[in-house]
């Protein structure tokens, strides 16, 4: 009866953010681990921000598209009493937008991990992956405070990412003669007597009054310790992984069977095979198909 009453010990869950023991897997899973804190570099003024995000002027009133939430009369939801409102969404602001482009030079961030970012540390939010930029919406207010953390950590440099509202196209081409991104509306240039990178325009591309300066460049070195990408001079791509395992599953239940869950799939020597078929020899396969070669061929 003892022992029928003894308590089971809860394992706490842990969240599993990425695979790997190598510097970009680690990259990986501290931009995604909200626990961790992101490495501050510079400091923006509120006001800057502001005029960097071209939503509102500077002192000028949160636009709001209903009234706070604390005076709205609706019926009972349970969701409501479990899920916090954001300090916008409780106020009732509008949403606003903030759109980043990373370079494929050794950016400290990639499209698709800025939205595991927004996921695992923003709430209240809403984005759309992109080839070379990634939007983020939110209520106007939360999105000022998370543009401040977006912008003023390691996962922004200033001559590799852009803060780019319209004509966003460029993250593909070859840097300027300044290491700055390609930008076709010229929101930012090198200030050569500071050494830092100054924005003339905000996102809409609409001229500042003043320049905004976002910081010096990242080195070199810097910019490799917090590369996210596998590269051949950073770290090479694993050869076989956690990683390479689920996506090799994934691709081949899209190509051989339209994802049909009734069609199990069996790793075999390198290659997934539809379960109870004849296994087939690697070496013995033609390139590109699934039939055999003659021993002798």
């Amino acid at each position: 009866m003892a022992a029928a009453k003894k308590k089971v010990k809860k394992v706490k869950y842990k969240r599993q953010y990425y695979p790997g023991p190598d510097r970009v897997s680690a990259n990986r899973r501290r931009a995604m681990d909200s626990s961790k804190r992101l490495t501050k570099f510079r400091s923006i003024p509120d006001d800057s921000l502001v005029e960097l995000l071209g939503h509102r002027f500077k002192g000028e009133s949160y636009v709001s598209v209903h009234p706070p939430l604390d005076e709205l009369v609706e019926k009972y939801d349970p969701i409501k009493e479990i899920v916090e409102p954001t300090p916008g969404a409780r106020a009732g602001d509008r949403l606003r937008f903030l759109q980043f482009a990373d370079s494929m030079y050794y950016p400290p961030m990639a499209p698709w991990l800025r939205a595991r970012v927004y996921m695992s540390r923003l709430r209240g939010i809403d984005t759309v992956v992109y080839s070379g930029r990634t939007l983020l919406e939110m209520r106007e207010r939360d999105l000022e405070q998370a543009a401040k953390m977006l912008i003023e950590t390691h996962i922004f440099d200033p001559a590799r990412v852009g803060i780019r509202g319209v004509t966003v196209h460029g993250h593909s081409l070859r840097l300027d003669e300044d290491g700055l991104m390609f930008d076709a509306r010229r929101r930012y240039m090198l200030n050569k007597e500071t050494g830092e990178v100054e924005y003339i325009k905000n996102q809409h591309a609409e001229v500042l009054d003043n320049p905004i300066p976002v910081g010096r460049p990242l080195t070199e070195r810097e910019l490799r310790a917090y590369d996210v990408t596998y590269r051949w001079d950073v770290a090479p791509y694993k050869s076989r992984s956690e990683i390479l395992t689920v996506l090799g599953r994934a691709a081949a239940g899209r190509v051989l069977m339209g994802h049909n869950p009734e069609l199990p799939l069996v790793e075999y020597g390198g290659l997934y095979i539809n379960e109870g078929e004849e296994w087939i020899e690697p070496e013995m396969l033609l390139p590109g198909s699934r039939e055999r070669t003659s021993p002798e061929g």
